[in-house]
């Protein structure tokens, strides 16, 4: 075997190591509390992998349970996300396509706005946004999350969408202002069918970040009715005399089956919608 057949032998046996380093980090502790949560009793503690015995008791209590209130913080954690998703997509469409196939005074203006805005961490101004929400009276209302994390959502996807609307030929737009389309029109029936995958990542995107968020739920609902998944599990281990492991495993896994459903039948229109909105700018 030649020098050089060694060394490329070599690096591929390094990446395959690497890489199965990498999935074993990533997918055990998943599969871990997976398993935590068919096991019996309230430790996350245990000898094995696998446990001796297998009981669906943790999850008959989260939505049998009055303490807990599972049930009632996963549907508002529903609304919430979907609420916000729909808004945030629809207002994210409507920035992208203005900034992508307009051309007026303020354009580049405003396109570095959003930029150095997106740059800024959310939590900064967390503070601002709850003495505004107070003076509005919308504390402890699900409208005070959906309005926040919809009228964040153009700073995160405007310039990914503007890319993906930028691969779309101008030469549609022109063909159907020929034929009388308006620019409400063209939106509706050249843009939105032709944006499919984008629409499906960006709503992807926007339905995830909702739906896991603590901090700023955390902030602003204050009742326990009105608590999101987020907040509810932390409430499960928050102090010494609450520290239900397994149910809050149980949990962990109840919230991460409908994203786990969405990338997979979306996994294919995710890619092409995040690859090519990354394509021109």
């Amino acid at each position: 075997m030649s020098g050089r057949k060694i060394g490329n032998f070599v690096r591929l046996t390094a990446s395959y190591i690497v890489l199965i380093a990498l999935s074993i980090a990533a997918l055990y502790p998943a599969v871990w509390i997976l398993m935590a949560s068919f096991r019996p009793g309230k430790s996350l503690y245990s000898k094995t992998l696998i446990p001796e015995q297998f009981t669906l008791a943790h999850y008959t209590e989260l939505f049998t349970s009055p303490v807990y209130m599972f049930g009632t913080w996963y549907a508002n954690t529903f609304k919430i996300a979907i609420s916000s998703m729909l808004i945030g997509v629809v207002l994210t469409l409507l920035t992208s396509y203005a900034v992508s196939r307009f051309r007026f005074k303020a354009r580049k203006t405003a396109l570095s706005i959003v930029l150095i805005l997106g740059m800024f961490p959310g939590f900064m101004s967390m503070i601002a946004i709850y003495l505004l929400l107070k003076e509005f009276h919308l504390l402890d209302t699900h409208m005070a999350l959906i309005l926040v994390y919809a009228a964040g959502a153009p700073l995160m996807g405007t310039f990914i969408a503007k890319g993906y609307l930028d691969t779309i030929p101008r030469s549609l737009d022109e063909a159907a202002r020929i034929d009388g389309a308006s620019n409400f029109g063209i939106f509706m029936k050249i843009i939105l069918p032709l944006s499919r995958p984008m629409i499906t990542y960006m709503a992807l995107t926007q339905f995830v970040g909702p739906w896991v968020d603590f901090i700023f739920a955390k902030l602003i609902l204050r009742t326990k009715e009105n608590w999101t998944v987020a907040v509810g599990m932390w409430d499960m281990v928050n102090t010494m005399q609450n520290s239900n492991f397994t149910l809050f495993a149980a949990g962990a896994v109840m919230i991460s089956i409908p994203i786990m459903i969405l990338f997979a039948f979306l996994q294919r229109l995710l890619v092409d919608g995040l690859t090519a909105g990354a394509s021109k700018g």
